[in-house]
């Protein structure tokens, strides 16, 4: 009999399962997208019993898929969206309140008060973040503040909170198991990266009863086994991380040094900076990672909030699209943007600007700019996103980037693919696994079972699918990309 991994990879816009075998191969996968809420402007929600219903269905479909024995399921690795915030009775496991997604500006004014109050500082010097509605803790404050009773109810001990890895990990146990991994927790606004636990000053700012938090494990090691009840036996949970960290790990980049950049709803690059605390500039923040072993150990991210939703945007918003696989053709049908460029900044901007009230814009439009120029320019938007973010971390680290591995969805759009190459001038290595996130959960759930070997057999099993490289001039690099901060100076809010 076969040993495999099962990883949930639990996204913004849907639930994927992949079934892993000792090779690294997927043997089976099934996706499902689940509704997204939008309650007012910015504001946006998920149901966590949807998410949960949705996760437990593309389970045995990638099960019947694979005709796998659950017995044959040696762990169970979990890959989440980060900083979507869940609240749930502990004794039922009922959510008091629909999941606050990521993407979500309603705790922006809480955001304000505090900084106005000269607390920026603090939460930055301690968390490694910045007072930001992304991050988890000022949701969680807003909940206990705007839900009756509720802040009583989490005090006596009856409310727990948990981001989507904890809430699967309450599901998949039946309540047993409250815990999160390091790298969600370093993403709450409430953890102290230096000393590595719950931070009781800034608990005490916003008034978030210490009882609701999660124990805070490894990444990779079994915390416990799933209930017998969901798939006729008990399965080993042992590997936990945010998507992002996960995508690190599954990139191989688990060495300080190493980058990664991955192209999902959101852009997320991440670079794996050993045990160093390199003080963050232009909007980078620190965070913590996996070293090869899935223990903590520290890294500089920025994050784009829009990367390729703006393609869901074009299909479902605009109806430009029947499909997003036809935009790379569409884009590469005229010769340039015809000088128009579109910022993305749906939900205001990420790294390196952290505008929270800046809204999208497209700029540039002529009576000749066609769809196909602006499809070109939807997808060179995200391409200068991370460009942006780039020219960040080489300030941050006074070193430049030789190469950057990447993954996601999006990446396997050949032309946004090259343009990121022509508009960085370096080489865009992409992972043979696009769901490097899935497979960063099935490594961490591999090397706590056994399976794997840390280290190099995990950079061997990555692989690469394809390299592009730099085609064009600097000089045109540069006058695109100066179009491209000229672009940007119109949608900030300061403007």
């Amino acid at each position: 009999m076969g040993k495999y991994i099962m990883a949930i990879d639990q996204g913004t816009t849907g639930s994927r399962i992949m079934i892993v075998n000792k090779q690294g191969e997927i043997i089976s996968k099934a996706y499902s997208e689940f509704p997204q809420i939008y309650p007012k402007p910015g504001w946006v929600e998920h149901d966590p019993e949807v998410i949960w219903d949705t996760t437990t269905a593309v389970m045995n479909q990638a099960l019947k898929a694979s005709s796998v024995n659950p017995a044959d399921i040696i762990g169970i690795g979990i890959t989440n969206q980060r900083e979507t915030t869940v609240l749930w009775e502990k004794d039922t496991l009922k959510p008091v309140h629909n999941a606050i997604v990521w993407q979500c500006r309603r705790s922006a004014a809480i955001c304000d008060d505090l900084k106005e109050k000269g607390y920026g500082d603090l939460f930055h010097e301690k968390t490694g973040l910045l007072l930001d509605a992304y991050f988890s803790g000022t949701k969680v404050k807003w909940l206990l503040d705007e839900i009756p009773g509720l802040r009583a109810r989490a005090a006596a001990g009856e409310i727990a909170f948990g981001t989507i890895d904890t809430w699967l990990i309450a599901k998949l146990t039946r309540g047993k198991i409250h815990a999160t991994d390091y790298t969600n927790a370093s993403r709450t606004l409430l953890f102290n990266i230096h000393d590595k636990t719950w931070d009781q000053e800034i608990l005490d700012l916003l008034d978030i009863p210490a009882s609701m938090l999660p124990e805070v494990v490894n990444s990779a090691g079994i915390i416990g086994n799933t209930d017998r009840c969901l798939l006729g036996c008990e399965i080993p949970i042992a590997g936990i991380a945010g998507d992002q960290q996960a995508a690190l790990f599954g990139q191989g980049c688990f060495t300080e040094g190493q980058a990664k950049n991955t192209y999902g709803t959101g852009c997320f690059l991440l670079l794996n900076i050993g045990n160093k605390k390199i003080e963050p500039k232009s909007g980078l923040i620190m965070t913590l990672a996996c070293d090869e072993q899935g223990r903590p150990c520290y890294a500089l991210e920025g994050s784009i909030f829009i990367a390729g939703a703006v393609v869901q945007w074009l299909r479902d918003g605009l109806g430009l699209i029947d499909d997003a696989s036809v935009t790379g053709s569409i884009a590469s049908s005229v010769e340039d943007s015809h000088g128009v460029y579109m910022v993305p900044a749906f939900a205001g901007l990420g790294a390196p600007h952290w505008d929270m009230y800046a809204r999208g814009a497209i700029l540039g439009i002529t009576r000749s700019t066609t769809k196909a120029h602006i499809v070109r320019a939807a997808l060179e938007g995200i391409a200068y996103q991370v460009k942006d973010l780039i020219s960040a971390f080489e300030e941050s680290t006074m070193s430049s980037f030789t190469d950057l591995k990447v993954d996601g969805g999006a990446c396997l759009n050949d032309f946004l693919m090259q343009f990121q190459a022509d508009i960085l001038g370096c080489p865009i290595d992409r992972s043979k696994y696009i769901e490097s996130t899935g497979m960063g959960a099935a490594f961490l759930a591999g090397i706590a079972t056994g399976l794997w070997e840390p280290g190099e057999m995990i950079r061997n099993l990555r692989g690469s699918d394809k390299l592009f490289t730099p085609n064009i001039s600097n000089q045109d690099r540069d006058r695109l990309y100066r179009g491209w901060t000229e672009a940007v100076s119109r949608v900030k809010s300061s403007n």
